[in-house]
């Protein structure tokens, strides 16, 4: 899988996480059991709402940092624009 900018959600509307990473099934499976310490198991974050695949890790952690300072609503919009139901993409990306 390329490198990828991703937002997780506690529930829809609910709690949000930016993050990027090079492994995405990698990096969703461990806030998923909880091997991620802190904000998302504090808060319960591990549903996939949105991702976007880069070529580069260098692109993926520049979104990253654009997105971490939007306002929440703009977040919420590039979640709805995409996934308006806020399904859990997780299955999506997990099952071959």
């Amino acid at each position: 899988m390329k490198p990828a900018t991703y937002i997780l959600a506690s529930r829809p509307r609910g709690a949000l996480y930016v993050g990027s990473t090079t492994d995405l099934i990698r990096r969703v499976h461990e806030h998923r059991s909880g091997a991620v310490f802190g904000f998302t198991q504090k808060y319960g974050i591990a549903r996939l709402v949105w991702f976007e695949q880069w070529e580069l890790v260098a692109e993926a952690a520049h979104r990253e940092r654009r997105i971490k300072r939007w306002r929440r609503v703009w977040k919420e919009e590039l979640i709805e624009a995409e996934n308006p139901t806020w399904r859990d993409l997780w299955l999506d990306i997990a099952t071959p």
